[in-house]
């Protein structure tokens, strides 16, 4: 095979196949067929860095049997008797670790070539006939190190090398003692080759290379002799020497002995060619000829086999790199073909015949590793183009290239042909470039390919040898670029074309369109998710944003076409298509989030406008849709609790259902994502007034639902089915209530704060959804209180059972309250069980309310009997732990109302015991004493004091002051009375009354009692003093001036702080008291106590407290 002029190989010049190794994986098709299109663009701009060659080769219209066969006799048996050559004349061992004998190597070699036995045995004998080439060892002598010094005086020396090849008969006998000077005393002067002198240096470096001819390998040995060039030496410097180094005697001894001008042997090293590599490069240890000194350093060699003189029938005017490439190819070709049967890739590496053969002859034919380097790239570049090659390997020889671009220079040929390699090179991956969604799809094992091959192409531009060899400039990111767009263009036209329908109406129009947004959907994400990747860390191309740009530019065209077609053409069922159209459009635009940069506005910006007709159509497909599922729903709902599950449900179907209706609204609003804020807005008040007219419409229809299945039922399945109203409206009331957050309205309030003011977002949106809200709560609270109603009968039935007079004398108080609390339980355990939370706390606060009125009521009946008020306020104490429930209940801050409060208060008053009320009114007077201000009608003044060792009250009446004349002459008679209240507690303590002052109205008593009462007496609630003063009348009953009460607590030595001994009178207190006088019908008590016509004492207390308020100068 030869390459074309400019050393890349065109695609006339391509080896053929044999017949079952033609095939090829799908893949390799492509590039084939890549490379004979081309890209028109990318021609054009790297026409500019290369001139572009003229193809010389077969005619193109010639018989494909007769190209095949000229191409055989042309190309491959030349190469074939190449390899011939190569095995007759081997020379050395293979570098491989597997040797392989002839019959294997011509094995391979045939198959490779796919040539029958008999063309081989006929190439065979012809090269068997051919001169045989002249055996060469190329000896490269590098450097050596360690060598001997002079003497151990002079630690240098001057050396050079000798070398030769002797075979075994050329030395004659071999004598017992071994000789030094083997190659000078026995081979001509003539094939001695010996290297240049290098002066006062232990560590010589030579780098010369020599060509030493031999007949054969099995008698020859290669003799390198390494001398110290001696130097004459006077008298002086000898004596010199042995005086400062008299251990070198022995060694100046032999000096004198050896001859003027003779060299001092350093080593030698002594190699069997048929031992030896066909190449090698190593260090070899020199060896003595003597014990003296067995350290003689090291030499390092190259050592090569190779041809002088191959036949020149083998291959006329062809160079050996020419003939290396084309024997590379083949052998690739045909390691391919057979790895693709496995559906395997190759990465490089040859069987080891192929690499044996290769090796050989490479060497023979002296190519150095730059030269193969670039073989295998130039052929490995060309199959790339038509095989499964990994594109790693590719890399690798870049690698090589610009490792040896520096150590080497190439001649000027094959300069050429590396630069037309890379340029052609990156002109074909370009072209893949801007194909990579078809030849390389986004899977695992395809895009590291893609990865790898850009890699290879930057690789390639940042190469020495490229930049040299096109010194235009060449900019990768912008070409690379470039073949994106372009394939993006055509990929985006060619599945246009694939999609196009065979009838142009708007139907089957819109659903091609459809097809193509999605397929441009797919890449824009895979252009996101996949590829970018790839594009940035090879190449630090953001291919997202290129493609994405593209493909907007590209697909607006497409939409605004479509869409002006159908402006006058818009119907329900259009629309409906629409809205898939416009959600692909709407997500492929919303990946312009992720674009680096924009140079310009995307053409998709406002493809929203385009829809405005459609969108009225939306909205009201999806009211109507959802009214439909509604109506189903309430029609097929037996309104029973959804009791299945761990956590009992207790509405019913349908409010299941129409959650599940109503999301499908919320879901359209997402899912348009309007972009205009003020219409988006318009959009909002839309379908909020939907979702309320569907709600408002789901309450009326359930109302007259369950009037259909209530009509023939009984009335605990009635009542159940009234819960789970309660309970579905309550349900749909809780779903209203976070329908701002399901449609994000503090979202849009941000977004249209611009154009739409707060007051108007709040008294449209907030309204519409108050005013259901308020429709739900009336129905809502319409049904609790039907509910309700029963249960406040029946509460009112027990408790007016439970307060009738006629049982008190039957049945306790707790027993009369047993009935309603089991009633209650009853019935609040089946609420609690059919209603939500919510509505049960309702319910609870209802009935809550309607007790305490209940309650109420009763006790304002008539009735003087203080069983009545206490069952009452028993009753009420045990409905309020119902209704708490120790907390689980209302909140006791709920169960206290104003009017609990004063129920309670009243019962509380009721339910006492006539002492008890009296020593109430008693307290109460007291206070009134105590915050009494002015002394309207005169005052008393006492000094009281406490005894507690003979528990005995002492109050002295000291004087009263500005009383009131109650006589014609316009004065009085008082006198002051002094009792101790109230009587059931001192009943053994009688009145006591002062001396009568006439015609005073500022009498002087100056009197003092004594009464014998307890600690405890003192201590009793309501225990005190009342201190009367009346004026007196010889013939009618005394006139009232005033009273005044004194609590027995108040007085000293009582509380604590009296004296301890009645003698010590100093502790006394001084005490004035302000006279009052009762309001008549103003206190309560009294009236309790007046009810209370069987008690005695409470008639007796009332009868004296009516006198005195009769007397009193306030009524």
């Amino acid at each position: 095979m030869v390459p074309a002029q400019d050393g890349f190989i065109t695609s006339e010049d391509t080896l053929a196949l044999p017949q079952d190794q033609t095939h090829s994986t799908e893949p390799g098709q492509s590039r084939l067929k890549l490379r004979q299109q081309g890209s028109p663009g990318h021609a054009r701009k790297l026409g500019m860095t290369r001139r572009q060659k003229e193809k010389r080769g077969f005619k193109d219209d010639e018989n494909p049997e007769e190209k095949e066969k000229r191409h055989k006799e042309l190309e491959l048996k030349p190469l074939y008797k190449e390899l011939l050559y190569t095995i007759t004349h081997r020379l050395g061992k293979p570098v491989t670790e597997e040797v392989f004998d002839d019959s294997q190597l011509h094995q391979y070699i045939r198959e490779a070539f796919s040539l029958t036995e008999t063309e081989h045995l006929n190439l065979l004998d012809k090269v068997q006939d051919m001169e045989a080439p002249v055996y060469c060892l190329m000896v490269t002598v590098k450097e050596a190190r360690g060598i001997l010094g002079k003497t151990s005086a002079v630690s240098f020396s001057d050396p050079y090398c000798l070398l030769t090849i002797m075979n075994e008969d050329k030395g004659g006998k071999k004598s017992l003692k071994p000789r030094k000077a083997v190659v000078k005393s026995a081979v001509p002067a003539e094939e001695i080759y010996q290297t240049d002198v290098k002066n006062q240096t232990l560590n010589p470096i030579w780098n010369q290379t020599f060509i030493l001819e031999f007949e054969d390998t099995e008698h020859s040995n290669f003799h390198l002799e390494m001398w110290d060039k001696d130097e004459e030496v006077s008298l002086a410097q000898k004596l010199e020497e042995f005086r400062t180094n008299f251990q070198g005697f022995k060694r100046m001894l032999k000096e004198v002995k050896k001859e003027k001008g003779q060299d001092d042997f350093l080593g030698n090293v002594v190699l069997g060619l048929q031992d030896l590599h066909c190449t090698e490069d190593c260090w070899y240890t020199l060896e003595p000829r003597t014990e003296t000194y067995p350290e003689r350093g090291k030499c390092h060699m190259q050592l090569k086999f190779i041809h002088k003189e191959r036949d020149g029938a083998l291959s006329a005017g062809r160079t050996a790199y020419v003939n290396y490439c084309g024997i590379l190819q083949q052998f690739v070709q045909s390691y391919i073909s057979k790895l693709q049967q496995g559906n395997g890739t190759w990465k490089g590496e040859l069987c080891g015949e192929g690499q044996t053969l290769l090796e050989l002859y490479a060497t023979q034919n002296d190519l150095s590793p730059f030269l193969q380097d670039l073989a295998k790239w130039v052929v490995y570049s060309k199959l790339y183009q038509s095989l499964e090659l990994d594109s790693t390997v590719l890399f690798q020889q870049l690698t090589s290239i610009e490792y040896h671009w520096d150590q080497q220079e190439l001649p000027y040929q094959q300069k050429q042909e590396l630069g037309d390699s890379l340029h052609g090179f990156l002109k074909y991956g370009l072209c893949l470039v801007s194909k990579y969604r078809d030849i390389f799809p986004p899977t695992p094992s395809a895009t590291p390919r893609l990865h790898t091959l850009l890699r290879v192409l930057v690789q390639i531009c940042k190469t020495r040898a490229f930049q040299k060899l096109n010194p235009a400039k060449f900019d990768l990111h912008l070409e690379v670029s470039d073949s994106v767009v372009g394939g993006t263009r055509e990929w985006f036209n060619l599945k246009k074309g694939l999609h196009q329908p065979m009838k142009k109406d708007l139907s089957e129009t819109l659903g091609a369109l459809s097809c193509l947004i999605a397929e441009v959907q797919e890449d824009v994400r895979l252009s996101k998710d996949v590829w970018n990747k790839v594009f940035v860390s090879a190449v630090q191309l953001d291919v997202f944003t290129v493609v994405y740009q593209e493909l907007d530019s590209l697909l607006a065209t497409e939409v605004r076409d479509f869409l002006g077609r159908m402006e006058s053409q818009m119907e329900q069922e259009t629309a409906n298509s629409l809205f898939t159209f416009y959600l692909s459009l709407q997500a492929i635009h919303k990946q312009k989030a992720f674009l680096q940069k924009r140079d310009k506005m995307l053409e998709l910006t406002n493809f929203h406008t385009c829809f405005r007709d459609a969108l009225p159509y939306w909205l009201s497909k999806a009211y109507n849709t959802t009214l439909e599922r509604v109506q189903r729903a309430v029609q097929v709902d037996q309104l029973q609790p959804l009791l299945d599950g761990p956590v009992p449900v207790k509405h019913s179907s349908s409010a299941v259902d129409l959650v599940a209706c109503l999301h499908p609204i919320c879901q359209l609003w997402e899912q348009l994502s309007w972009p205009d804020p003020e219409e988006g807005f318009m959009v909002m008040v839309k379908l909020t007034e939907d979702i309320c007219k569907i709600a408002v419409t789901y309450c009326q229809m359930l109302k007259q639902r369950v009037q259909v299945l209530s009509e023939d039922s009984d009335p605990g399945s009635a009542i159940n089915k009234l819960c789970v109203v309660v309970n579905d409206l309550e349900h749909l009331r809780t779903v209203l209530n976070r329908l701002p957050q399901l449609l994000n309205w503090e979202g849009l309030r941000k977004r249209t704060s611009n154009v739409i003011g707060e007051g108007q977002f709040h008294n449209t949106l907030p309204c519409q959804l108050q005013h259901t809200q308020g429709v739900f709560t009336r129905e809502i609270r319409s049904a609790l209180e039907t509910l309700g109603k029963k249960l406040r009968a029946d509460i009112e039935k027990y408790v007016l059972n439970m307060a009738t007079r006629r049982r008190f004398s039957i049945r306790s108080t707790e027993d009369a309250v047993v009935p309603l609390m089991r009633y209650l339980e009853k019935e609040l355990q089946y609420l609690n069980e059919n209603l939500v939370q919510e509505n049960f706390n309702s319910m609870l606060a209802s009935l809550w309310t309607n007790s305490v009125q209940i309650l109420d009521q009763v006790s304002r009946q008539p009735s003087g009997m203080m069983e009545f008020y206490q069952r009452l306020h028993y009753m009420l104490q045990c409905l309020e732990q119902c209704f708490h429930a120790e907390g689980n209940g209302l909140p006791l801050g709920t169960l206290h109302t104003e009017e609990y409060k004063r129920l309670k208060a009243n019962l509380v008053q009721h339910s006492l015991s006539s002492q008890q009320l009296i020593e109430k009114f008693l307290e109460r007077k007291v206070w009134e004493q105590k915050v009494h201000g002015g002394e309207k009608y005169g005052a008393v003044t006492l000094i009281g004091s406490y005894s507690r060792s003979d528990q005995r009250l002492h109050i002295e009446v000291l004087n009263a002051v500005n009383l009131l004349p109650m006589d014609s002459n316009g004065s009085s008679d008082p006198f002051v009375q002094l009792s101790l209240q109230p009587r059931h507690l001192f009943p053994e303590v009688e009145p006591r009354s002062t001396q009568i002052k006439k015609r005073e109205l500022n009498p002087l008593f100056e009197e003092a009692f004594e009464f014998l009462v307890s600690m405890e007496q003192c201590h009793a609630a309501g225990a005190s003093l009342v201190v009367t003063v009346l004026d007196h009348d010889t013939l009618l009953s005394d006139d009232f001036e005033g009273e005044a009460f004194l609590s027995l607590r108040a007085v000293p030595g009582v509380s604590g702080s009296g004296p301890q001994d009645e003698q010590d009178h100093s502790s006394s207190a001084q005490i004035r008291l302000a006279l009052m006088h009762p309001k008549p019908n103003e206190d309560d008590t009294l009236k309790l106590l007046e009810a209370r016509k069987d008690d005695r004492n409470a008639q007796a207390f009332v009868k004296l407290r009516r006198q005195r308020e009769k007397m009193s100068q306030e009524a």
